[in-house]
């Protein structure tokens, strides 16, 4: 059976950007092996390792983080990070994305979203929110896919302070558990709707329209 959470407003617009955000800045969450994501945490800052020429995805969405890490228990997705980037980087990078699948209602012909797609280094999903027990939700979360500048823009200039929430996210799920949905509600990131993107933005992603 499917729950609703009590901290899940309704109705939500079915794309909708929801974050944690503050007048500066907008918390994202990715998940990796512990030899990147405990450097990245202790050190606020990537390694050498971590790879710049490769697409990299972002979520502002903590329970969909839950859902593609398995709660941070995934192989190769055991650390957990809550990464505080700037909100300009993030608005730069919304305005230039591209859809990572063709829709008709916004791109004229498949070959023209081709070529976009392929002048573009940002991607964006929309791919649908989870509840508490990692239940696909009737709305849909933004991911953020950066390829070439835009992954050294992210790691370089836009990132602020790197948390590891892995044992938030352990506590989370043993709370859901143990049926104790109040707590561990309670224990979830307050992520509130991102403020309306510039019309054409929101055309061109098939952002719903503010409420």
């Amino acid at each position: 059976m499917q729950h609703q959470d009590a901290a899940e407003p309704t109705p939500v617009p079915p794309r909708q950007i929801r974050a944690a955000f503050t007048e500066r800045t907008v918390t994202v969450y990715q998940a990796y092996p512990p030899v990147i994501g405990e450097h990245a945490a202790r050190h606020g800052a990537f390694p050498a390792s971590w790879s710049r020429s490769r697409m990299t995805w972002i979520k502002p969405s903590f329970r969909w983080m839950m859902y593609r890490s398995g709660w941070g228990t995934k192989p190769g997705q055991e650390v957990v990070l809550a990464l505080e980037i700037s909100r300009a980087g993030f608005e730069s990078a919304l305005a230039g994305a591209v859809l990572s699948h063709y829709d008709a209602a916004v791109h004229t012909d498949r070959e023209a979203w081709t070529e976009r797609l392929r002048q573009s280094t940002v991607r964006v999903q929309w791919d649908p929110e989870r509840d508490l027990d990692l239940n696909a939700l009737p709305h849909r979360s933004l991911q953020l896919g950066l390829a070439g500048r835009a992954t050294r823009d992210y790691a370089d200039h836009w990132l602020g302070s790197v948390r590891d929430v892995t044992p938030l996210a352990h506590r989370v799920r043993e709370l859901v558990r143990a049926g104790d949905r109040t707590a561990a509600a309670a224990l979830l990131p307050a992520e509130a709707p991102y403020p309306p993107l510039p019309e054409a933005v929101a055309r061109e992603l098939r952002a719903s329209p503010p409420t």
